[in-house]
């Protein structure tokens, strides 16, 4: 589960895109209807950031992006999910939020959009780290170690070793495994997770290559219980 809050997400009912990423990263978030309704469910600490999603009724959307901006207390930092129709217009909106992502942007680039802008606003000084019998991943860095020595990893290496990493003891199929870091349009064959398992391993060494072990028939697991970070 991410740290730091939850994050308020509009419009009321949330895009079912939108709602599957969140949830998949381990993000806290309540859906709100409006300005109000966000002021009603938030916490004394105020909330952990923002995203709204401005291809639907853009107006409003932006009218509640506003509103968040001239509050007297906490502006929580904001991503805005946009179509690529609305890119011409945004640099009038600037000043309306932190980041932004086009709607038709794999979830995996929509996370990661989302990680930055919450971070760049954390409260938190300490890095949040993903740590197994000596793996580290430093979720805010992208850098990834074991025993003290820094793996050399790809982009999509890293994402899959994070995955797997933050469900120690769950089995995932091939499919799902596409479906889960490579994103919900990827139509790369099944033969795609096996390579950069492989390779991951080969990374770990001898003496951990274990930590992603096998399930005959089935998919992948990364180690046999539940850890926190």
């Amino acid at each position: 589960m991410q740290s730091g809050g939850f994050v308020a997400v509009y419009p009321e009912p949330p895009p079912s895109d939108l709602v599957r990423i969140l949830d998949l990263a381990g993000y806290q978030w309540k859906a709100v209807s409006s300005a109000a309704d966000a002021a009603l469910h938030e916490s004394p600490d105020g909330w952990a950031g923002a995203v709204v999603a401005c291809d639907g009724d853009a107006e409003a959307a932006w009218s509640f992006c506003r509103a968040l901006r001239l509050r007297d207390n906490i502006v929580p930092p904001l991503l805005v999910l946009i179509s690529d129709q609305q890119l011409a217009d945004l640099p009038l909106r600037a000043d309306l939020f932190d980041d932004f992502c086009i709607t038709t942007a794999l979830p995996l680039e929509m996370e990661t959009r989302l990680r930055h802008v919450l971070h760049r606003e954390t409260r938190d000084d300490r890095p949040e780290l993903v740590q197994y019998h000596g793996l580290v991943l430093n979720l805010e860095t992208y850098q990834a170690a074991i025993g003290g020595t820094p793996l050399d990893l790809t982009y999509m290496e890293y994402e899959l070793l994070k995955f797997l990493a933050q469900n120690p003891g769950k089995v995932f199929t091939r499919e799902v495994l596409l479906s889960r870091v490579w994103g919900y349009e990827y139509y790369g064959g099944a033969r795609t997770v096996d390579v950069h398992v492989r390779r991951l391993r080969a990374k770990l060494g001898e003496e951990h290559a274990n930590f992603i072990e096998t399930v005959r028939s089935v998919g992948y697991r990364f180690g046999q219980s539940r850890w926190s970070s």
